[in-house]
Formats: structure tokens, C-alpha cells, sequence
């Protein structure tokens, strides 16, 4: 293991988190958090940067797949986890990508609907996932340069040619909402998947390697690309947050970075940002639908039919939805995102936790606890909060839409402390 292949590694990780649709979100952020950006970058860097990252150390502690995750709980458990995470991948992330594409280089242009948008995006995306060309990996090795340069072009010249002067903050809870905020990248559930094609493709360059190096070599990957990501989610709101004086208070994510990459940059270089993200944005959603129609393949004893079947689901979904707008879109994910978000975390952190502290038994117990206190928050997301209020107002951060955390964490504890007992 030398540094070039630890820099490498990163950047490949950097990739696959760097999803296009991830950037409409922070700069929104720090335009309404105002003088408490700060705080609202935290909370968001803890749910979109920290977690997902723990998830590749996880991934580079069990070097498997998946399924690995969560079989803990039981293989059964393990793979309706599978199935929900992909359902909701392609259901609503992978839309995103088309929306996105629609409101950033297309609306602008051309006065067309979502539904032709979205009709044609995702027809070249099933020609490209049937056909599994390898263009788009070529393609997707430039755009994050592309995308990374104009990026770090905005947060230069905003830092060095706009006054530091904040507005109030529009947010209740700023560091809550930032969390909340960062749950909308899908990162968690993208390291959770992805970590696994790192470790496949780490495996098929030299398969030599011990599972110390490999290890080693995915931890400081894991940080590095992190420290990327850090920066580039906290650059776009501070930029955002400067911004706050500049824009309609209700302008929406992707007019918001458009404008500002016109305002710093010109329009010359808002297009080639735009153009970049939509690029970008078609690569993700063929990676989403194709893995997928792999997975699903897979389960299917490597059918063919199963593959193309999926696929075509897969875009037929992504077509149904991404002829709505992207707010709605991200609006529509959060009962998903309140119901799958605290499990994925939950077994993030499991997995990072030396084996003595999380044996099956533990497994089961905090996911289980997990579910029960994460209902009370997906309920509230699609319209029963005032219903449930009288019964759920005791848990601990409820307010915060994060009753599960402190209950979680106590069974973490406290069983450990009994099996120890029990044990000794």
C-alpha cells in the first residue's frame, strides 16, 4: 500500500459520494440557517459525511456485502433490508437525478415539461443499463473534476470577494435540521451498498493483499475522501449563508445554486455547472438502476429476464416520479428516510464497535429498539404527529424528529452490561 493507491482509493470513494443531486442541498441550507450556519453545518456534516464514512470503515472491517450488514439481526431481517433500500434507491434518488437534470440545464433553456424530461432521460437510461457500456465510467472519472474545480471556484471567490455579513437564522432547531437535511443525500445507504463494489474492486487489483492492508488501506481512504466532502458541504453553506440577502426568501435548491454560480462565476460558467451536474446526475441514476437490476438478478439465480425486468421497473418509477419538482420529490422521501435512515445508522455503528460490544444478541436488541422508537417520527412525517402526540410526547428528542437515538443507545448499554454480567 503507498500513498498513490491511498489517494486513489479516496478519490474513487470522493466519487461515489459526490452524487450531483447532493449539491442542490447545502447551499439552501446555509442561505436560511443565517448567522448559525455554523451549527447547521455540523448537524448536516454528521448525517451526510460522518456516518457514510463509518460506513466504509465498517465495510472494510467485514469485507463483504451488503447483506453482511444486518445478518447480525438475522439472514432474513438482512435481506428485506436489501430489498427496502433498493426499493427506495430507485424509487426516489434516482428520480431525483432527473428533476435535477430538468431544473438545472433544461428549464432554463427550454420550456418543456418534467414528464418529456424524465420520459427521454430515463429511456437512455435503461439503453445504457441494458447494454452496460463502460462510456459512462470513463465519463464519471471526469465529471467530479469538472464538477470539483467549479465548485471550489465558487466557495474561492465568494470567501475572498463577498463581505462576511449574516442573516437571522429561519431554522427552530439549526443542528436537528441539519441532520435532517443530511439524511436527504442517501449517503448512509450509499456507503451501506457501495462499500461493498470498493471491496470487490480492491480484491480484483491484487488479490494478495492480507485483510490488515486492505483494511488499513480503506480507513485512510474513507478519511480522506471525508475531509472532501467536509469541505466542499461546509464551503456551500457558508456560501449559501452570505448569500442570504441576494435571493426570493422562498427560491428554490436548484435556482438558488444557479444564481449564485451566475453571481460569482458568470453565465458561461453557470452553464458548463449545469451541464456537469446533469451529466453527473445520469450517471448516478444508470449506477442506481443497474445495481439494482444486479442485486435483483442475483436473487434470481443470475436470470436475464430478472435483470431487464428490473430495469424497466426501475425507469418506469423513475419516470412517475421525476415529472414531479424536486422539493416535492425530497419532500416525499422523508417518511421513507425517518423509517430506513435510524436502521441504517444503527447498523453502521454496530459493525464499526469492537465484536465484544455487538454480538447478535446485541444486534437484535438495538435495531429492535431502533424500529419501535423510529415510528413515532415516520408517523409524524405523513400526517399523525398531533394524533400520537399524547403517548410519545415523554421520548427523549422527539421534538428533534430523533426519539430513537438516546432509547437505542440505552439498550446498547444496558445490554451489554447484562450479558457481561451473565457471562462472568
Amino acid at each position: 500500500m503507498n500513498r498513490k493507491t491511498v489517494a486513489v482509493t479516496a478519490f474513487a470513494l470522493f466519487s461515489l459520494f459526490f452524487g450531483a443531486g447532493n449539491l442542490i442541498l447545502p447551499p439552501q441550507l446555509g442561505f436560511k440557517s443565517g448567522d448559525l450556519w455554523w451549527l447547521v453545518a455540523f448537524g448536516f456534516c454528521l448525517s451526510a459525511v460522518l456516518i457514510p464514512i463509518l460506513g466504509i470503515l465498517a465495510h472494510a472491517k467485514l469485507q463483504g456485502t451488503m447483506f453482511d450488514f444486518a445478518k447480525k439481526v438475522s439472514p432474513t431481517f438482512s435481506l428485506v433490508y436489501c430489498y427496502i433500500v433498493y426499493a427506495i434507491s430507485i424509487a426516489l434518488p434516482s428520480p431525483r437525478t432527473a428533476s435535477v437534470t430538468h431544473e438545472m440545464a433544461i428549464q432554463p433553456v427550454w420550456d418543456s415539461s418534467y414528464l418529456l424530461t424524465s420520459i427521454i432521460y430515463f429511456a437512455l437510461v435503461y439503453i445504457f443499463v441494458v447494454n452496460r457500456s463502460k462510456i459512462l465510467d470513463v465519463v464519471g472519472k471526469l465529471l467530479t473534476p469538472g464538477i470539483l474545480i467549479v465548485l471550489l471556484l465558487i466557495i474561492g471567490t465568494v470567501i475572498f470577494n463577498v463581505d462576511f455579513v449574516f442573516g437571522p437564522t429561519e431554522f427552530k432547531s439549526p443542528f436537528s435540521h441539519g441532520v435532517l437535511e443530511g439524511y436527504q443525500t442517501f449517503d448512509a445507504i450509499g456507503a451501506v451498498v457501495v462499500g461493498g463494489v470498493i471491496i470487490i474492486s480492491i480484491n480484483l487489483k491484487d488479490k494478495k493483499a492480507s485483510y490488515e492492508i486492505k483494511k488499513s488501506l480503506i480507513r485512510k481512504a474513507g478519511w480522506l475522501a471525508g475531509l472532501g466532502l467536509f469541505l466542499i458541504y461546509t464551503g456551500l453553506i457558508f456560501t449559501g449563508a452570505l448569500f442570504h440577502d441576494s435571493f426570493d426568501v422562498d427560491v428554490s435548491r436548484t435556482a438558488l445554486l444557479r444564481g449564485i454560480s451566475t453571481k460569482t462565476l458568470g453565465n458561461t460558467a453557470n452553464l458548463g455547472l449545469s451541464i456537469l451536474v446533469s451529466l453527473a446526475c445520469f450517471t448516478t441514476a444508470v449506477g442506481i438502476v443497474t445495481g439494482t437490476a444486479d442485486f435483483i438478478k442475483g436473487r434470481f439465480n443470475d436470470s436475464k429476464l430478472a435483470y431487464q425486468i428490473t430495469a424497466i421497473v426501475g425507469c418506469v418509477l423513475g419516470v412517475l416520479m421525476g415529472q414531479f419538482n424536486v422539493g416535492y420529490i425530497i419532500a416525499v422521501a422523508i417518511p421513507a428516510l425517518m423509517f430506513i435512515y435510524p436502521i441504517t445508522i444503527v447498523l453502521i455503528l454496530l459493525n464499526v464497535v469492537p465484536e465484544k460490544y455487538a454480538s447478535p444478541k446485541i444486534f437484535k436488541w438495538v435495531v429492535g429498539a431502533t424500529i419501535l422508537f423510529s415510528i413515532p417520527d415516520f408517523l409524524g412525517s405523513i400526517g399523525y404527529g398531533d394524533t400520537i402526540t399524547s403517548f410519545t410526547s415523554w421520548i427523549p428528542l422527539r421534538e428533534y424528529h430523533m426519539g430513537w437515538v438516546l432509547p437505542a443507545l440505552v439498550v446498547f448499554v444496558v445490554r451489554n452490561i447484562s450479558l457481561n454480567r451473565h457471562s462472568s
